[in-house]
């Protein structure tokens, strides 16, 4: 099991907490500057943190409170960074060579070669090789060491998305042979919903929320999280607890007066009558051209549509309450059999088991106070 704890106030500020086990693969994930890459340098020994501790096993890389911090060539991780670093005056075999422990045998680089298919590549240098095929070098490079932790440093970006998703497959079959942690850094939601077992939402440094990447898509822990992860819509809404044992509780949602009602789950914890946000994740909520039975279903006026390929995003307007907005997807092919248009009209309807609820932190009451919102998103 690798365990990482890290904690400094610059002069990158620092407050990330993880855990990885064999045969699991965890994704950082957050915007530029989030510290994905200087957690991934402290768990390498590329970089020492002010406090904290990593260790792999019983084996204690770094841990300030006792002075141990082994430098990097004693770290069994194996690192592979998004531009390859590798050496461009050696052969694909050499640069992997240099990589294996004593007294490890030379046709080991070759059999590396050979299981990342790069079969008859082995003499040639980086400059001859595609961005695919090098990055297939780096990670054959990075088992060589036979490390006991794999960190990847968005090893996918720099390659277009064919080779991207070949790469995809390499690594799927590379956990299928070898049972080491692997840490991802990535700032593809789409590639870490792909590859990871669990996520770490990281956001200026700090852990936001860990947990696999259906329970973070689905349960944000705060608006800032819903945020970063790609929810585009954090609606509001006042609470009203269930009318009787096995009832829905209510959400009031955009305006106490003005808006409509929509059902949800009431878990007990919520006090009636606060302030919330809620999200729900595209899964859980379906379009129709007509209105459709059970409960939660809405009229919607269709504003812009934007087709990028085989997606279209609807702006939906719900009917008389203009400062409401919902963007959904759909494929674009779904669009056109539903005559979806802007100017026309749709019917939502959302399924209240996906329903997340946010409370406000700072308030107990319906009203809205911008520090309590300020305080929920920041």
């Amino acid at each position: 099991m690798l365990e990482v704890s890290l904690h400094q106030e610059g002069p990158v500020r620092l407050n990330a907490e993880l855990q990885c086990a064999p045969g699991e693969l965890v994704a950082l994930v957050g915007p530029s500057g989030s510290g994905k890459t200087s957690v991934l340098r402290a768990i390498a020994g590329l970089s020492t943190p002010r406090h904290g501790h990593v260790s792999l096993g019983q084996e204690v890389w770094f841990d300030s409170g006792t002075g141990v911090n082994l430098p990097a060539e004693r770290r069994s991780a194996g690192m592979v960074f998004q531009s390859y670093a590798l050496f461009p005056h050696l052969s694909a075999q050499d640069n992997v060579r240099l990589a294996l422990p004593p007294p490890a045998r030379p046709e080991t680089a070759l059999r590396l070669l050979r299981d990342m298919h790069l079969d008859g590549l082995a003499d040639r240098k980086p400059h001859a090789l595609s961005g695919g095929q090098r990055q297939r070098v780096a990670l054959a490079r990075a088992l060589a060491r036979q490390p006991g932790v794999l960190l990847l440093d968005e090893a996918f970006s720099a390659v277009d998305q064919p080779t991207r998703h070949a790469l995809y497959d390499e690594l799927i079959k590379l956990r299928e042979r070898v049972r080491l942690p692997i840490v991802m850094v990535t700032h593809d939601m789409r590639e870490a919903r792909l590859l990871a077992d669990r996520m770490v939402i990281l956001d200026h440094g700090s852990t936001l929320q860990t947990g696999t990447p259906e329970q973070v898509m689905s349960r944000p822990r705060n608006a800032r999280v819903a945020a970063l992860i790609g929810l585009r819509d954090i609606h509001t809404a006042v609470f009203h607890k269930s009318a009787g044992a096995g009832a829905p509780a209510r959400l009031r949602c955009w305006g106490e007066h003005s808006g409509i009602d929509i059902h949800t789950q009431d878990k007990g914890r919520l006090k009636d009558g606060i302030e919330v946000r809620w999200v729900v994740a595209g899964e859980h909520v379906q379009l129709h051209p007509a209105r459709p039975a059970g409960i939660n279903v809405f009229p919607c006026g269709i504003g812009r549509l934007r087709r990028l390929g085989e997606i279209t995003t609807l702006e939906c307007h719900p009917h008389s309450l203009p400062q409401a907005l919902m963007h959904l997807d759909i494929t674009t092919r779904q669009a056109g059999q539903l005559g979806f248009e802007a100017g026309g009209t749709c019917f939502i309807q959302i399924d209240p088991q996906g329903i997340h609820i946010m409370p406000v932190r700072g308030t107990d009451s319906g009203g809205a106070g911008s520090a309590a919102v300020n305080n929920l998103i920041s």
